[in-house]
């Protein structure tokens, strides 16, 4: 068995094997795109191992390795200590890293999910910017308004209020123009939310997760079509307390002896989710008793715990919903 670390780039990529024993066999570096990479490895005698960074269209270069590899790793970028805390770095050394960490089998890994659910998390995260941007948009209307000293006299992003928008008087032509572009601008982005969610809308009721998830007071389609997503297959978890850390809904810990000091959650992970998963959660203390009773009892009525006892529900319902996707069960309030 060889081991090949690979340090790959859009236009130039380098490689490196060794052998079992560790010693380097070679180094190479490839001027070209991702097909002339594979070409290039495929020459490699076999079987080898191989091991590269996670980054953009990782999933698309994992498949083309497996064409040719035994066994591919992919490491997670964040993890790689080795590399990056050094005062030499360069590809081809990162690429000798690479193969070392995968002979010693020290990789740390990221999951993979297939091609289906990669475009579905895509999606979801297309529709996330979408809102952003069209909350941009609303924010710059308001402050043209209020710039111009205009009062708005009902909901402003009504069909109504924004009839009122196109024709209310501003005298100033340039300003008159940027409230039309901006118009222009709320009314394309609506039509593009309302693509988006059609078909996530239909991916949602095709995945048995979704609708199960959605059974938890509080959660909607889009809360679980994400959660689900992203945790794509329930059983690569060791335990379900991972899943907090994996959704970054962790607080950071530095102990040493008998010090133990946690500070804010760790924000690692996909965002998208943890903005659901806690506007969910309030959700579900509003709606359902026994989730108020969890998030009162952390909160233990002190007003100033509030954001620890809104973390501590969200990390308890993430736990809920993964043990849900293991088992098949609907929503049944267990005492935590």
């Amino acid at each position: 068995m060889r081991y090949v670390g690979l340090d790959f780039h859009t236009r130039q990529s380098t490689f490196c094997v060794l052998d079992e024993n560790g010693k380097k066999l070679g180094s190479r570096t490839v001027r070209g795109h991702w097909p002339k990479v594979i070409n290039e490895l495929a020459k490699v005698k076999r079987p080898f191992s191989i091991c590269f960074e996670a980054s953009t269209g990782y999933g698309h270069l994992y498949e083309r390795l497996k064409t040719v590899a035994q066994n591919v790793k992919v490491a997670h970028p964040g993890h790689l200590f080795w590399i990056y805390r050094t005062v030499r770095k360069n590809d081809p050394i990162d690429a000798e890293k690479l193969a070392k960490m995968l002979l010693l089998e020290m990789v740390p890994g990221v999951w993979v999910p297939s091609e289906k659910t990669r475009a579905w998390r895509g999606m979801i995260e297309f529709r996330s910017k979408t809102l952003q941007e069209r909350t941009r948009v609303k924010n710059e209307i308001r402050a043209l308004l209020r710039s111009k000293g205009i009062i708005v006299p009902m909901p402003l992003w009504t069909k109504k209020g924004m009839n009122w928008l196109k024709g209310v008087t501003i005298t100033n032509d340039l300003d008159a123009l940027r409230r039309d572009m901006l118009i222009e601008q709320i009314e394309s982005l609506n039509n593009r939310l309302k693509r988006v969610e059609k078909e996530l809308n239909k991916k949602g009721q095709e995945h048995p997760g979704v609708g199960l998830l959605m059974t938890i007071p509080g959660v909607g389609i889009r809360t679980g079509e994400a959660v689900t997503a992203y945790i794509d297959d329930p059983f690569r978890f060791s335990r379900n307390k991972a899943i907090g850390s994996y959704f970054g809904i962790v607080p950071c810990q530095d102990a040493s002896a008998a010090m133990n000091r946690l500070g804010h959650i760790t924000q690692q992970g996909p965002a998208t989710v943890r903005r659901l998963i806690v506007e969910a959660t309030w959700q579900g203390i509003r709606r359902s008793p026994e989730i108020r009773s969890y998030f009162e009892r952390v909160k233990d009525g002190d007003r100033d715990r509030r954001k620890i006892a809104i973390v501590a529900t969200a990390h308890y319902l993430l736990r809920v919903m993964l043990a849900m996707l293991r088992t098949g069960e609907m929503w049944r309030y267990c005492a935590a």
